[in-house]
C-alpha cells in the first residue's frame, strides 16, 4: 500500500485441510493489521461465516468439499458486495483459477507462495485492484485475458508511451530485464523503472498482471 498507516482487515479463511488452515492463520500473525474472524472446512461453512462477519476479505480454495469455492463465491459475492474473495490453488488447476476469477474473485494465490506474497495479495485487493500470483504460466495469463473476468471495466483508458509499449511487448513475449535492455538498448535499470511504472499506470503487482492487461486491451496479440 503506498500510505504509511494501513488499515485493519478482517479476514476469513475456508480450506478443507486443517493444516493448512492453521499454516495461513500462522502467516497473519506477525501483520498486527489483518485479523483472522474465522475458519471454515468447506463452502457451506464459509457462506454462513461471511453472512455473519462480512469480512473485508476472503481467502478461500477453490477445491472443496459440500460446496466448492466457486459456488461459495458467487453466493457471497451476491449477499456480501463489499466482502473480496481471492481463490487458493493448486499450481496446476489452471482451468479452475479461471473459473474463480469469473465467479466473481479478485485474485488468486499458487498455495505455494511465500509469506510476503499472501500478505501482499490481501493490502492488494483490500485496496480494489486485482492480484494475480507472481508464479502464475504465461498459459494461465493468456486464459485470464480471454475470459470473462474484466477488473479494468470501470477505470479510465491508460496512455502508454512508445517505449513503455516497446516494454509491455516484450514482457509479454516474457524477455527479461536484461534481454529487454539488450533490445532497446536502454540499462537493464531503466528497464526496471519502465516496468514499475507501467505497474503503476495499471495498477498490478507483477509482470503476470502486465501481460493480462495488455492481451485484454490489445496491446499485445500472442501468436
Amino acid at each position: 500500500m503506498a500510505n504509511s498507516v494501513r488499515p485493519n482487515i478482517n479476514i476469513v479463511i475456508a480450506d478443507d485441510h486443517e493444516i493448512f488452515r492453521d499454516g495461513i492463520k500462522q502467516v497473519f500473525e506477525s501483520d498486527p493489521n489483518i485479523t483472522i474472524l474465522d475458519m471454515a472446512a468447506n463452502g457451506m461453512e464459509l457462506i454462513k461465516m461471511v453472512n455473519k462477519h462480512q469480512p473485508h476479505i476472503v481467502l478461500s480454495d477453490i477445491k472443496m468439499p459440500v460446496l466448492d469455492g466457486i459456488e461459495a463465491c458467487k453466493k457471497i459475492v451476491e449477499s456480501q458486495p463489499d466482502t473480496q474473495v481471492i481463490g487458493l490453488s493448486m499450481f496446476d488447476d489452471e482451468t479452475s483459477i479461471v473459473d474463480m476469477l469469473e465467479a466473481g474473485a479478485r485474485g488468486y494465490l499458487i498455495k505455494n507462495a511465500d509469506k510476503s506474497e499472501i500478505i501482499e495479495a490481501i493490502y492488494t485487493v483490500y485496496d480494489g485492484d486485482p492480484y494475480y500470483c507472481k508464479h502464475s504460466s504465461f498459459t494461465l495469463a493468456k486464459m485470464i485475458s480471454s475470459s470473462r473476468f474484466n477488473p479494468d471495466k470501470k477505470k479510465k483508458k491508460v496512455e502508454f508511451t512508445d517505449r513503455e509499449k516497446e516494454v509491455i511487448t516484450l514482457i509479454c513475449k516474457q524477455y527479461t530485464n536484461k534481454e529487454i535492455a539488450e533490445e532497446l538498448f536502454i540499462s537493464p535499470r531503466t528497464v526496471e523503472g519502465h516496468r514499475q511504472k507501467i505497474q503503476e499506470k495499471i495498477e498490478v503487482k507483477n509482470s503476470i498482471g502486465i501481460v493480462i492487461y495488455a492481451i485484454k486491451n490489445q496491446l499485445y496479440i500472442p501468436e
